[in-house]
């Protein structure tokens, strides 16, 4: 006799997944309380004698409820203003979302920034992340972006899901985003 038990990675891929663009109405400074923003780290991409090689940088990302409710506000102040946002949602919850800048910029070529793209922990490898890039795509050829900029996690983990998606090293480094966190690789996807 079969084992009539599912266990939660289970139950979670038969739910049905919604997407919608992030207003009001879907998305507050609370939104994210259940939000599980882990990765265990152990190594990290690093520019070394003009090559990018892996080098041990273990740390555990966590967070916290405060720092969840930062960055819902960060969301919820800028959606509908200067960013656009996508959310995926199971049920009421956010299970993950992605955040465009409306702003347009480069020399070479016209860039628009992703500016925040997570799925939480339990809802990874689903294809959710795949989905909302997507839109955040769709929405970025719309404001007349011909590549989207990522400043993106240096993590062994991120860098590999950022190169199956199709990015790559940016061509034109925006010093400006590159400055701010200086451990981020600038990538680029052209749309």
């Amino acid at each position: 006799m079969k084992n009539a038990t599912l266990k939660n990675w289970e139950i979670i891929q038969m739910r049905e997944i919604q997407y919608k663009r992030l207003d009001t109405n879907c998305f507050n400074a609370r939104s994210l309380d259940s939000f599980v923003r882990h990765q265990t780290v152990t190594e990290c991409l690093r520019e070394v004698e003009h090559k990018w090689v892996l080098v041990p940088n273990p740390f555990v990302e966590n967070w916290t409820v405060e720092q969840c409710r930062a960055i819902a506000e960060d969301i919820e102040q800028h959606m509908n203003h200067d960013q656009t946002g996508f959310g995926a949602f199971d049920g009421e919850r956010i299970v993950g979302f992605a955040t465009v800048s409306r702003h347009v910029f480069g020399k070479t070529a016209n860039y628009v920034e992703l500016v925040c793209f997570q799925v939480s922990e339990e809802y990874r490898h689903q294809g959710i992340g795949r989905k909302l890039f997507a839109m955040i795509c769709e929405e970025a050829r719309r404001l007349g972006a011909d590549k989207l900029y990522v400043s993106a996690h240096s993590s062994k983990e991120s860098q590999a899901a950022y190169h199956a998606l199709g990015c790559k090293h940016a061509e034109e480094i925006n010093k400006v985003l590159a400055e701010k966190e200086p451990f981020d690789v600038q990538m680029e996807y052209l749309l």
